[in-house]
């Protein structure tokens, strides 16, 4: 059953990833995942596929890894390149991914972007990118997901994961705080919000929400630090070094999986030790 959504969905006008064979009876779970081209996303994408998942996302380009990742796992991959702050392109993904896998079971909002810099000189421009993006544009992509997981009957292959999941990534800076990352602190701390208000309100639905706190990972997001906030970084953090991707896809693996049934509402912190 395909989840509310106003207006026709229609694939005309969208470029698009997909694998080469017919989707049917590959795998009966599919994930979400905004921002799958790249970085963080590409890397979780990549462990949901290795799992059994069937893998939609989108992002504003395309990338070789991605490309070569869908030729790997023939009908298991959607993607379509949007902005995350379109918030009718969303609407459209969602309605396009249901109707390509027939439903839904988990969302993993990774999309984001960063601008770097002192409140008193920031642009008005990147405020509105922060905000829109890294804010609006999860909260309307869960909301496409939550309409699908109410619309859609459990078909799980473990009764007990729930109607659906919801993983938001955040970061530590939400918390902990950073010079120059006012307001993207401030986009991420409204996001663990979202999550634990969230999971109280669909939680009776089966429905968990939960959300993961990244440290400083070696990304493109990060490559922006100078060399002298990255000895920083690396020295204010037990562990000694950036995170890897490698070190947030496994938490978001367990959020999403049946071994956290009886999770939610809950930010996991992964900064090696740097919160302490």
């Amino acid at each position: 059953m395909n989840g509310p959504r106003s207006g026709p969905v229609s694939n005309r006008g969208r470029a698009t990833v997909e694998s080469d064979t017919p989707s049917a009876a590959v795998c009966e779970v599919t994930t979400i995942v905004s921002g799958g081209s790249r970085g963080l996303g590409l890397a979780v994408a990549q462990r949901l596929l290795e799992r059994g998942d069937r893998v939609a996302t989108f992002s504003r380009s395309g990338s070789a890894a991605l490309v070569a990742l869908a030729a790997k796992h023939p009908g298991r991959v959607h993607h379509e390149q949007l902005d995350a702050a379109d918030s009718d392109a969303v609407r459209r993904f969602v309605g396009n991914t249901v109707d390509r896998f027939g439903r839904v079971d988990h969302c993993v909002a990774n999309a984001a972007v960063a601008a770097e810099g002192i409140l008193a000189t920031m642009a008005d421009a990147d405020i509105d990118a922060m905000l829109t993006v890294n804010l609006r544009g999860a909260i309307v992509l869960v909301r496409e997901c939550v309409r699908q997981f109410l619309a859609q009957p459990r078909s799980l292959p473990d009764a007990d994961a729930g109607a659906g999941s919801v993983v938001m990534v955040s970061s530590v800076v939400a918390a902990r705080g950073s010079p120059g990352l006012a307001v993207y602190a401030a986009t991420k701390a409204g996001l663990e919000g979202f999550a634990r208000c969230l999971a109280r309100e669909v939680g009776p639905r089966g429905i968990r929400v939960n959300a993961v706190a990244p440290g400083f990972l070696a990304t493109d997001l990060s490559a922006t630090l100078s060399p002298s906030d990255r000895e920083r970084i690396v020295r204010r953090t037990p562990l000694g070094r950036l995170g890897d991707t490698a070190d947030i896809v496994g938490a978001i693996d367990f959020l999403t999986g049946p071994g956290a049934a009886f999770v939610t509402g809950q930010t996991l912190t992964i900064d090696g030790g740097g919160a302490t």
